[in-house]
């Protein structure tokens, strides 16, 4: 019997080694089942408080933004328009009538006191991104107007390059929004996402279209990784029993 103890080793060794990482990743999804359904109660939750007062210049280091993701906050100061940046995104699930392929209008905004933040005033379709064709007004004057903070984001390695010499960005990353522009520091560590209230009369940029509905299945990857574990684990002891109590030579 010694024999066919020794032939279960490296199977046994391989069956846990793959039956470890399979709990891990069902670990791994159930920890993302946490933070999607706390992303989806900040979402659906904090829209609704008050606006308040966006911090100073002073508070924006170690300022908690993941804390204040979603939440309305209102800004005095003016449009730097001839500065704008075009994100390209393609909206679905639109609150307004325009969606599909086009682009953020993400415009630094020149806070009366003091700093820059990078404000997302909303989608424009790819027919009518320029802004001669959006129909717009763009005042350069003092302006009061209320946004959700939203966090920096960070590009992957399946994000396009910029093109800044075409104004196309590819996220809405502050740092390289910020060198392509030449915008002067200091610049918010987050972005704005203007509230629907703010869409200009013509209806371009359409504001108010902050992604708010996640998927997620989080639950059913981790039930599979799970499922796929305890599977291994019959198909080995199966194995095994047929090993140890078969007849010679039996597979």
């Amino acid at each position: 019997m010694a024999p066919r103890y020794r032939e279960l080793l490296l199977p046994a060794v391989l069956s846990l080694a793959a039956c470890i990482v399979l709990v891990a990743l069902g670990n791994w999804q159930l920890r993302r089942l946490v933070w999607k359904e706390d992303l989806i109660a900040k979402a659906a939750e904090r829209p609704l408080e008050a606006a308040a007062a966006l911090p100073p210049v002073s508070a924006w280091q170690g300022f908690d933004i993941a804390g204040n993701e979603f939440r309305p906050f209102q800004l005095t100061g003016r449009f730097l328009h001839d500065a704008e940046a075009l994100v390209f995104t393609s909206l679905s699930d639109a609150k307004g009538p325009f969606d599909g392929p086009g682009y953020w209008v993400v415009t630094p905004f020149a806070l009366e006191s003091g700093g820059t933040v990078f404000v997302n005033r909303g989608f424009a379709p790819q027919v009518r991104y320029r802004p001669e064709n959006r129909g717009e007004a763009r005042p350069g004057n003092q302006v009061t107007v209320t946004g959700l903070l939203r966090p920096n984001d960070t590009p992957n390695l399946f994000t396009p390059d910029d093109r800044p010499a075409e104004n196309v960005f590819f996220a809405r990353n502050v740092q390289n929004l910020a060198a392509a522009k030449q915008t002067p520091a200091p610049v918010a560590p987050f972005t704005i996402d203007l509230v629907a209230a703010e869409t200009p009369r013509g209806g371009l940029p359409q504001a108010g279209e902050t992604r708010m509905i996640f998927t997620n299945n989080h639950l059913a990857y981790a039930v599979t990784w799970y499922g796929l574990a305890v599977a291994l684990i019959a198909v080995f002891l199966s194995y095994a029993w047929t090993r140890l109590h078969g007849s010679e030579g039996r597979a």
